[in-house]
């Protein structure tokens, strides 16, 4: 069952996809609330310290859209997850920014000793772990790796989540608890 918000977005996607004038900027002014959602959940995650703000996240996920031109988005659901993908690397671009030598990056890193995903706390995420975990469980199944981006960047449920991926709500539950197990395995190796 679709909503006002997902309808809405969705027409919007469509008529920016078919070049229409001022389509974007509607788009944008409809969707940066939930891209600031989203960056406010992913940051609240953040270690102490951390200089990146939510507006300055949701901000550079837009232009990174503006960027990009035209996209091929289905729906609201779909256009969240490439706002998810997009705010991923721009978390593990800023990520390597501060690891990087000529900002210190030679401390040592904080281990992750849990996976931080919707419905559990993290202590000390390590954004570039989580990534390249990611990247590794993206080589093994690529769905289990999507749905976890799914879930944590753009903070989907599991229906939604479902819907995006074209599987059933079931299959996606036992996605996700293979994902996390794999995922809490993978960091606290590292």
């Amino acid at each position: 069952m679709a909503t006002s918000a997902d309808s809405g977005i969705t027409a919007l996607l469509a008529a920016w996809k078919d070049g229409e004038p001022g389509s974007f900027d509607r788009l944008v002014e409809r969707a940066y609330p939930e891209l600031r959602r989203m960056a406010r959940a992913q940051l609240q995650r953040r270690r102490p310290g951390e200089s990146l703000e939510s507006a300055a996240l949701a901000n550079e996920a837009y232009l990174k859209l503006v960027h990009a031109g035209h996209l091929n988005c289905e729906n609201r659901l779909h256009f969240l997850a490439l706002c998810a993908q997009i705010m991923r690397r721009i978390l593990v671009d800023h990520a390597r920014q501060r690891a990087s030598a000529k900002r210190g990056g030679e401390a040592a890193l904080v281990p992750i000793d849990e996976v931080d995903v919707p419905g559990t706390r993290a202590v000390g995420a390590e954004m570039l772990d989580l990534d390249a975990a990611l990247d590794g469980l993206a080589r093994l199944d690529p769905r289990k790796s999507r749905l976890v981006e799914l879930r944590y960047f753009a903070g989907l449920t599991l229906e939604e989540a479902a819907s995006v991926l074209d599987v059933s709500v079931e299959t996606c539950k036992r996605d996700w608890r293979v994902a996390k197990a794999w995922l809490f395995a993978e960091l606290t190796r590292r």
